[in-house]
């Protein structure tokens, strides 16, 4: 779904009219490139003009987003009340560019729409989104939404940070020292954020120190450290499988695994961001390439007509908008639901290998219910992982090699023969089909050839093999 967020007055409409644009052209793509070997477009989630690189900063801007009412109306729009940097500060083409992206900024702060009335109680939560580049690349939105200090009913207020960093836990951390210094004034955001940005960002295991000065407590030093498994440094499964039971996260998995349309409902946009994003991580060592927006904002509400992949995270009381959609899943993720499952196509119980099934929930039940998000996160990964190494782990010997530097060729015929066992051969033959799959074989063919974390779980899992094949050798000799 590739969209440009557009600068002048036209608004959402005009957003939608080219959305569904490119996601016409890239569907009649999809199906004209399925057998071709070049790499497929991907369809990501809501698309801004390119950012500078900024990947070695912690951040690159901060944004507080306050509900005004509009002049003459009872209605509330989002705007723009603090920013730090400021625009001013930024060159003109940068400025430009940033400000097609603040944009789409209001729209996932507040998604809900215009339909706010004044508060005297709000939980604050803290959510996340992606805006994704014209050139692929992406970056993220940190979110707490908050009510503000203040006497008498008022409207929430947003803190936004944007970064090209995946961590959820530690901008989580930020925001606690943001929330703290906006309580005692605004003035207090400025030297703690222009600290954090001139700070170098750590290393996967690694912490940072911040200093920063608060009137009466003094200089404070903040400790932020990094995961050390950088790839689930924005996923925490708690949530995921507090919604879903085992088996239901499983259906989940399956359907995601065939890039299928998925669509997550909940009131929380906490929940439903964290839950997309953990969805999106069982994946791992494979990138889900199709539409990922973990929140819908109101006026986009459309896109769930697109005819492509998605996953989708969609608010409550929006479902009379989705549910006359066919041929997808849709997670209610609510507490409590009636019906977990609102639709769903009905194979889901049987696409998995019916061996994997149970190991996979065989390795979930190892996780205790005192864990810590780490030692969940390393379960939960672990056994996913391993579900994928048991079943296309042994692609590295299919994979032809040239000389001279050339691309290697993906023999596909004795890769699906080779699969072991036999009865998760149904399940390759779908999986290879798809685009996560693809991508991931043409980085492997292209020399040199990376050997990363996946590579070095099929190595340990066939040397496992080589061992229990050489026991129970060696036992059938002690019974001759």
């Amino acid at each position: 779904m590739s969209n440009e967020l557009d600068a002048g007055d036209h608004g959402p409409m005009k957003l939608l009219t080219t959305m569904f644009s490119s996601l016409q052209e890239k569907f009649h793509r999809d199906r004209s490139d399925r057998d071709s070997t070049l790499p497929r477009p991907t369809a990501p989630a809501l698309v801004v003009t390119s950012a500078r690189d900024q990947s070695h900063l912690f951040f690159e801007y901060l944004v507080v987003v306050s509900l005004r009412k509009k002049r003459g109306e009872g209605m509330y729009e989002p705007q723009i009340t603090y920013q730090f940097p400021k625009l001013a500060n930024m060159r003109c083409s940068q400025r430009a560019e940033e400000e097609k992206s603040l944009k789409a900024i209001l729209l996932f702060c507040f998604p809900e729409g215009v339909n706010w009335a004044p508060l005297t109680e709000y939980a604050s939560e803290t959510f996340s989104f992606v805006l994704t580049e014209v050139d692929g690349s992406r970056r993220n939105g940190y979110c707490r939404r908050l009510l503000p200090s203040g006497k008498g009913a008022r409207p929430p207020e947003a803190y936004c940070i944007i970064s090209q960093v995946a961590c959820f836990g530690l901008f989580s951390k930020i925001f606690d020292e943001v929330e703290k210094r906006r309580q005692i004034s605004m003035a207090m955001i400025y030297p703690f954020m222009q600290s954090l940005r001139e700070a170098p960002f750590p290393a996967p295991g690694n912490t940072v120190k911040i200093k920063s000065f608060i009137p009466e407590s003094g200089t404070e030093v903040i400790s932020l450290t990094r995961p050390l498994d950088s790839w689930l440094e924005h996923v925490d499964f708690r949530t995921l499988f507090r919604c879903l039971t085992d088996e239901e996260v499983l259906l989940v998995f399956a359907s995601t695994v065939l890039e299928r349309r998925i669509i997550f409902m909940a009131d929380e946009l906490s929940t439903l961001s964290q839950v997309l994003h953990a969805v999106a991580a069982l994946l791992y060592p494979f990138t889900w390439q199709h539409t990922f927006i973990s929140i819908v904002p109101s006026v986009l509400i459309d896109v769930v007509m697109a005819p492509t992949p998605y996953l989708l995270g969609v608010q409550k009381n929006k479902l009379d908008d989705v549910i006359d959609q066919s041929d997808m899943l849709i997670v209610d993720l609510t507490e409590g639901a009636e019906k977990t499952f609102i639709t769903c196509i009905g194979d889901e119980s049987t696409i998995l290998p019916e061996k994997q099934q149970q190991e996979l929930l065989q390795a979930l039940c190892c996780r205790k219910d005192n864990s810590t998000s780490e030692e969940l996160n390393k379960v939960v990964s672990d056994a996913f992982l391993s579900f994928f190494v048991k079943t296309v782990g042994h692609f590295p010997s299919h994979v032809k090699r040239r000389s001279g530097g050339e691309p290697g060729v993906f023999q596909i015929k004795s890769f699906c023969k080779a699969s072991e066992p036999k009865g998760s051969r149904q399940f390759v033959k779908r999986f290879i089909q798809t685009q996560m799959f693809d991508l991931f074989i043409q980085e492997v063919e292209r020399p040199p050839t990376q050997e990363g974390f996946f590579h070095q779980k099929i190595a340990e899992y066939q040397q496992s093999k080589k061992k229990e094949k050489a026991k129970r050798g060696w036992v059938r000799g002690l019974v001759v």
